[in-house]
């Protein structure tokens, strides 16, 4: 799981390299297969673990921290992950802020690999330069390699910055917000003098926003192909759009609940392919809303156009909804201690097992 394995930043892996040696200063250090029978301390337990008593089935996300990591106890994983998310949360907090001040509704497109994600951005793009030609567009690409994705989104005419994350399973707020500020169509104001070339430091905390410009506009941002990590990462978006395409199971929003639940719309991709596959749309629907019962659903295809009305009318509509859209999704201070709350339960909790 990304929060743990050190995909994505240096804290994240400093934390790791202390991790193992802490870990080496528990155990005996050595680098050998376990072939030998002498016992070894690991700290991990299999109380997190929760097995099937019909079927053997093993079910790892049963512990306080929801997740099994091998040789860290769950009290660790469980903190490490309120360190990382935490800070990632600041920055995607000064993100918000800084798309409300410009007007931007932003949009976190998330899928897994091969959904058809960029060809959709593609014709998305040519739809609005049809529907409101002087409605500013601009993306966003996460891939861990190349900038192919980039190059077709700035063929449409549209900007756009690759971000490419190395072993990274997804992108993060700071990720975002350093690509944002290097967008020249959405990004017209000046900057104080002493932002760097490098990266206009919006999330300092003293900067205001009092000089920006209200210009409005989309900012997509398709992120890494994943329908694990990101879900739990906020960028600063005013919604997620889950894109799920014919080609894949009609189960996947069962198989990656977190995804579905996060999400606001659902974009059934490839539906001019429904006569070559065995895909069930309406258990599918089905599925969806078991999982999150407000999500909205499109069924749409990036290629041959059909539906594509009905996602840029969504589009439009929230566009007009901002920036109270984005406002609102901002938890509300009840709501944050509710979180707060159960998040010192779980810590609690962690500690009880770690004892």
């Amino acid at each position: 799981m990304c929060v743990v394995c050190g995909c994505a930043n240096k804290e994240k892996t400093d934390q790791s390299a202390s991790h193992e040696k802490e870990l080496r200063g528990q155990h005996h250090d050595h680098d050998h297969f376990h072939s030998h029978s002498h016992e070894h301390p690991h700290p991990q337990s299999e109380s997190h673990i929760s097995v099937a008593a019909s079927t053997g089935d093993l079910h790892y996300g049963a512990g306080a921290a929801n997740v099994s990591v091998p040789g860290m106890s769950q009290a660790r994983a469980f903190r490490l992950e309120q360190n990382v998310l935490g800070e990632n949360n600041r920055h995607a907090n000064h993100n918000r802020d800084h798309f409300v001040e410009h007007g931007i509704l932003a949009l976190n497109l998330v899928s897994s690999p091969g959904s058809g994600k960029t060809t959709l951005l593609c014709a998305t793009i040519e739809a609005l330069q049809q529907r409101a030609s002087g409605l500013p567009v601009a993306v966003i690409e996460g891939d861990q390699q190349t900038s192919n994705d980039a190059d077709r989104i700035r063929a449409t005419g549209a900007p756009a910055i690759q971000i490419n994350t190395g072993k990274g399973c997804h992108l993060d707020a700071q990720m975002v917000g350093d690509a944002f500020s290097r967008l020249p169509l959405l990004h017209h104001h000046s900057h104080h003098a002493n932002h760097s070339n490098r990266s206009h430091d919006h999330h300092d905390g003293a900067d205001t926003h009092a000089d920006h410009d209200r210009h409005g506009g989309i900012l997509f941002i398709e992120n890494v192909g994943n329908l694990v990590c990101p879900a739990m990462w906020d960028l600063g978006e005013a919604a997620k759009v889950v894109i799920l395409s014919v080609t894949e199971g009609e189960d996947k929003p069962l198989k990656y609940p977190d995804m579905f639940a996060a999400a606001q719309l659902m974009v059934l991709n490839k539906i001019d392919l429904l006569p070559y596959v065995q895909f069930d749309v309406a258990r599918c629907i089905a599925y969806a809303r078991r999982v999150n019962p407000r999500i909205q659903i499109v069924q749409l295809s990036a290629s041959t156009g059909e539906g594509m009305v009905a996602w840029i009318d969504w589009i439009m509509t929230a566009n007009q909804r901002f920036p109270g859209a984005q406002e609102s999704a901002k938890p509300p201070a009840l709501t944050e201690r509710i979180a707060a709350l159960e998040a010192e339960l779980l810590v609690l909790k962690a500690r009880v097992e770690e004892a």
